[in-house]
């Protein structure tokens, strides 16, 4: 018998999978203090919370059976994941149990917006009848700009398509073949923000997309658009959307999702313009018994020994092989994360190839890692496990190769990206003894790069003072250069610089860069 301790309310219909197998004990305990729950997990084989349980490392190292917790629901901070991983507990939350219920909800607040629905309804329960001060916009030939096309992004889009609205749609994954079959136009961010009616964010809240509509964009959209956020609070620049509307520039607002929860006395909740709601994207019946539902399926395919697709730390993989690998992780990661950095485009193929000693070992777990890391830049809910399952899901075809021959290394990492654009970028890293993982090639130059903090990445022309140019102006603006390689194949020809510095580059330092004569691209990169 498997025993399995739920210390969070979950619906009925979630738990009554649980409760009807024959091979399981359940023990509901909603009600336990933490040291009730360091006694309760001793004997258990599984955990099912929500976001209420604590579930630290000392409730991990208590569970001496414990090999699998679940979260119904999507994050997972009230866990500790690497405690999980290190004493062989898998994680698994439900992360796609809640895309109708938010799709449903920001389609029912794009509506209420456009008609001016909860206006209307205040002013008409305090007395009120001014049909005139309500009038609203048709969504008829509208266009409906997508940031984000993911599982609630494309659920999205099938409505706007009902109500026939042309949808524009901006993912950095997003191809040309993909767009077609759901039946959108796949668009620039910059097109996005010019030409849409209404625009909408589904995006992860990542370093690239805080604030990633801010004054800036709401200079750059039509006189009279309109904003959602059905996704997390900090996406849109609440200052800067407070001013777009106050000046005329955006005509209405809908927030599901605030940088500060609960807003409070939040001045955007003072304008008339601004429909809000508290959090309830996945606010539910149905959502509340999906995620339920998929948890505890996963932690049942867990303990039954079955295949599962929603864990959020390491799958098990042997001992001798986790020895063998472990150093191996972090480049992995790391050369995953440079590659999607540094990689333009819609990411249609990615090719890895393990050379030197990994090619007689089982790399499939280094696999997983270097998706994770490719992938992990643009979407959310991302981990070892489900990576290969999104890579197919938007049409990335992932190839991985053998080489016995190392090119002079003991063991090298190469990834190659080909995008929509048709470009292909390539980069390989390797383990040196002593000094851990380096990057020793980025497309034909040949370098040597700790992949670690601040780094930039420039190509330009190979011409005396293009060095010290750059370091001038990075030396003006205060920031610190720790190391620099430089790569090129013909004298005078094309070259890049690698440079890590002290701290993060502002966008404006890198347009500053852009600008020198001998420089043809800038990347900022954070690893």
């Amino acid at each position: 018998m498997y025993r399995i301790l739920v210390t969070d309310p979950l619906s009925d219909q979630g738990l009554e999978q649980l409760t009807q197998a024959p091979d399981v004990e359940v023990s509901i305990q909603t009600a336990l203090t933490p040291s009730e729950l360091l006694e309760a997990i001793k004997e258990m084989d599984a955990l099912l919370v929500r976001s209420q349980t604590k579930v630290t490392k000392e409730v991990i190292m208590a569970g001496k059976q414990l090999k699998a917790i679940g979260r119904a629901g999507v994050g997972v901070d009230n866990i500790d994941i690497p405690a999980a991983t290190n004493n062989g507990v898998v994680v698994v939350n439900a992360p796609d149990g809640n895309t109708i219920s938010t799709a449903e909800h920001t389609f029912a607040m794009l509506i209420s917006m456009a008609r001016n629905i909860p206006q209307g309804y205040r002013s008409t329960v305090e007395g009120e009848w001014n049909r005139k001060a309500f009038v609203g916009v048709e969504l008829n030939h509208k266009t409906l700009g997508i940031i984000g096309l993911g599982r609630i992004g494309t659920e999205l889009s099938k409505r706007a398509k009902a109500f026939n609205m042309n949808v524009l749609a901006y993912d950095p994954y997003l191809t040309e073949e993909r767009a077609q079959k759901i039946g959108v136009t796949k668009a620039t961010l910059d097109d996005v923000i010019a030409s849409s009616d209404f625009i909408t964010v589904h995006t992860p809240l990542t370093k690239e997309t805080r604030h990633l509509i801010n004054a800036d964009a709401f200079r750059r959209m039509k006189e009279g658009v309109r904003i959602l956020n059905c996704a997390r609070g900090g996406i849109i620049q609440e200052e800067a959307l407070y001013d777009a509307i106050q000046s005329g520039k955006v005509a209405g607002a809908a927030l599901d999702v605030f940088e500060s929860e609960p807003p409070g006395n939040h001045p955007l909740l003072s304008l008339p313009q601004v429909t809000a709601t508290p959090h309830l994207g996945a606010s539910t019946h149905e959502a509340q018994e999906n995620v339920a539902i998929d948890v505890a399926a996963e932690v049942l395919n867990i303990l039954r020994d079955k295949p599962f697709k929603n864990a959020v730390n390491l799958p098990s993989i042997p001992p001798e092989l986790v020895e063998k690998l472990r150093p191996y992780q972090i480049l992995a990661e790391k050369l995953g994360h440079f590659a999607s950095q540094t990689t333009h485009g819609a990411l249609n193929e990615i090719t890895i190839t393990y050379s030197g000693e990994l090619s007689d070992w089982d790399t499939a777990p280094l696999t997983r890692i270097v998706l994770k890391g490719a992938l992990s830049h643009y979407l959310s809910d991302i981990n070892y496990v489900n990576a290969p399952h999104l890579a197919k899901e938007r049409g990335v075809r992932v190839t991985e190769q053998k080489v016995s021959k190392a090119q002079g290394f003991t063991n090298l990492v190469t990834l190659t990206l080909k995008t929509d654009t048709q470009h292909e970028h390539t980069i390989a890293g390797t383990l040196l003894n002593g000094f851990g993982p380096r990057i020793v090639k980025i497309d034909r130059y040949s370098v040597d790069v700790q992949p670690t903090g601040h780094q930039l990445l420039i190509h330009h022309h190979d011409r005396p003072g293009a060095i010290g140019r750059v370091g001038t102006i990075l030396g003006e603006r205060n920031v610190n250069i720790a190391t620099m390689q430089v790569g090129r194949t013909d004298m005078g020809g094309r070259a890049i610089m690698m440079l890590t510095v002290d701290k993060e580059i502002p966008d404006a330092l890198i347009i500053e860069l852009e600008e020198l004569e001998e420089i043809q691209a800038v990347t900022a990169i954070d690893l």
